[in-house]
């Protein structure tokens, strides 16, 4: 396959996925996305970090659920990987039929969720006990699927009963069994993951996951795994309930953004220097050996 051959199949707000034949290459930019925007900045090294934090994750949750990574080493991917633009931040992937749902697990309150329990006690139709503050931990975490929406339009938040109804539609007479099974591996892998980054210091307050079908109709999760683009990281020193906490996460962005609504979206260095420097802070916790 020549160079000019190589074209994205697909190209999100972060990833770049390449159809190789047998297996996809999946590519993790340096752009970064907030409020649903791709904004004008890139991060450096963002996706070589991103990449590496997704592969520790899979490769701790194996033994719950299968996923669809095979390398991230240069020499197993194509040729035209094999260089400086793909180097560190390119997954070669199984082929998986991926499920039209964004599963998304809160285990503390914060964000939207917050700003909706302030209103009526709720989060995503959910009703959680009286008396909650900001940044509380929940009694258990909760499971609040969403839609997949195209790049500029929103996720739309879905009840269990919607997220079968939506697969039942797409994989006729298995729109139940798939809908348990992702939303059970759903909580599994937050349960796991976030009390192992709660000893090496970090809160895991929410993340998504996303899940397909390989070639015989085995769920396998996918995309990327519990980075800072799709989680709330928030440090366990200094956590106290009844405020927002500082953040390993893009929140910083977010929150730079919202007091900054002329920007354009677009960042100063001092915010993309920073921006990195937490990703990276937050991988060297999760997996430096002591």
């Amino acid at each position: 396959m020549g160079n000019l051959e190589w074209k994205p199949v697909k190209e999100g707000k972060v990833r770049e996925v390449y159809d190789a034949g047998d297996c996809m290459i999946i590519t993790a930019t340096d752009r970064i996305s907030a409020f649903d925007h791709i904004l004008k900045n890139e991060i450096t090294q963002k996706g070589v970090v991103l990449t590496k934090m997704s592969k520790f994750w899979f490769d701790f949750t194996k033994d719950i659920v299968p996923n669809h990574m095979l390398s991230i080493e240069a020499f197993d991917m194509p040729e035209y990987f094999r260089n400086g633009r793909f180097a560190g931040r390119s997954m070669k992937c199984r082929k998986l039929n991926m499920l039209p749902i964004e599963c998304i697990v809160r285990g503390y309150i914060t964000g939207s969720g917050w700003e909706s329990y302030q209103k009526d006690g709720t989060v995503c139709g959910i009703r959680l006990p009286e008396g909650l503050k900001e940044s509380d931990r929940l009694p258990e975490p909760i499971y609040t699927p969403t839609t997949k929406a195209e790049i500029g339009l929103h996720d739309e938040h879905i009840t269990f009963e919607e997220s079968v109804e939506i697969l039942e539609k797409v994989h006729p007479g298995k729109g139940a069994e798939y809908a348990g099974k992702i939303k059970d591996y759903t909580i599994a892998l937050y349960k796991k993951c976030a009390e192992y980054a709660w000893s090496r210091g970090i809160i895991i307050a929410d993340t998504k996951f996303e899940f397909g079908l390989d070639e015989n109709g085995i769920v396998v999760l996918g995309d990327e795994m519990l980075t800072p683009d799709s989680s709330r990281f928030w440090p366990l020193k200094g956590y106290e309930p009844g405020k927002s906490q500082p953040s390993f996460d893009k929140q910083f962005v977010r929150d730079w953004l919202k007091a900054n609504p002329d920007s354009d979206y677009t960042l100063p260095d001092a915010v993309v220097e920073k921006t990195i420097a937490k990703y990276q802070e937050a991988y060297d916790l999760l997996t430096a050996t002591r």
